[in-house]
C-alpha cells in the first residue's frame, strides 16, 4: 500500500471516530450532561493512554477550568477515573471502560434522588390533605380531597415500586434479567 493511501486511511479513521464522538456528545443530555462533557468523555474513551487536563485542553481546545469541571462531573458519575503512571506528576484520567457499570451508577443516582424527592412531596401532600379533610365539613371539598388522596396513594405506590426497580439496577441484579452483551 502506498503512503498516500495510508494517509487517506488514517484520515478516514479519524473522521469515523470523530463522528462517533459527536454522537456520544449529542446524546449526553440523556444523562443530564452537556455536549462538551460528552465530547470530553468521547476523547478519553478513544485515547490510547490516560490523559492530563492539559492533554484534554489541547485535544478539545477548551479551557483547563472547563476540562476540570467536566472531569469532575464524569468522575461523580463513575464514567471517568483518576489513575497513576510512574514518572508523571500531573493527575491522569481515563474513561471507565464498563459502560454497564457507568449506566447503573448514573441511572441509580439520578433516579433515586428524584424519586426520593417525589416520595417526600407525595407524603407531604397526603398529610396536608388528610389534615384538611379531618377539619372540613364541606362535602364537595371532602369528596375532591378523597379523590385526590386516592391519586396520591397510587403515585406513592408507584414511587415505592420505582425504588425497588432502582435497587435492582444499582445492585446489578438487572443483569440477571437482561444479561450484558459481550
Amino acid at each position: 500500500m502506498n503512503e498516500n493511501q495510508n494517509s487517506k486511511d488514517w484520515e478516514k479513521h479519524e473522521e469515523t471516530i470523530e463522528k462517533f464522538i459527536q454522537t456520544i456528545a449529542k446524546n449526553m443530555n440523556l444523562y443530564g450532561l452537556t455536549s462538551s462533557i460528552g465530547r470530553l468523555y468521547g476523547v478519553l474513551y478513544f485515547a490510547e493512554e490516560p490523559m492530563t487536563l492539559d492533554d484534554m485542553r489541547e485535544a478539545l481546545e477548551m479551557s483547563k477550568t472547563s476540562m476540570s469541571t467536566g472531569v469532575r462531573a464524569l468522575a461523580d458519575m463513575k464514567m471517568v477515573e483518576s489513575t497513576y503512571k510512574k514518572g508523571i506528576r500531573k493527575d491522569l484520567y481515563q474513561s471507565e471502560e464498563d459502560w454497564y457499570k457507568s449506566f447503573t451508577s448514573l441511572f441509580g443516582n439520578r433516579w433515586r434522588k428524584h424519586t426520593e424527592s417525589n416520595i417526600e412531596e407525595a407524603d407531604e401532600a397526603i398529610e396536608a390533605l388528610t389534615n384538611i379533610l379531618e377539619k372540613s365539613d364541606d362535602d364537595a371539598l371532602n369528596e375532591r380531597i378523597n379523590r385526590d388522596l386516592e391519586r396520591l396513594v397510587y403515585a406513592r405506590n408507584y414511587y415505592d415500586w420505582l425504588m425497588k426497580f432502582i435497587q435492582v439496577i444499582e445492585s446489578g441484579k438487572i443483569f440477571d434479567y437482561i444479561p450484558k452483551n459481550k
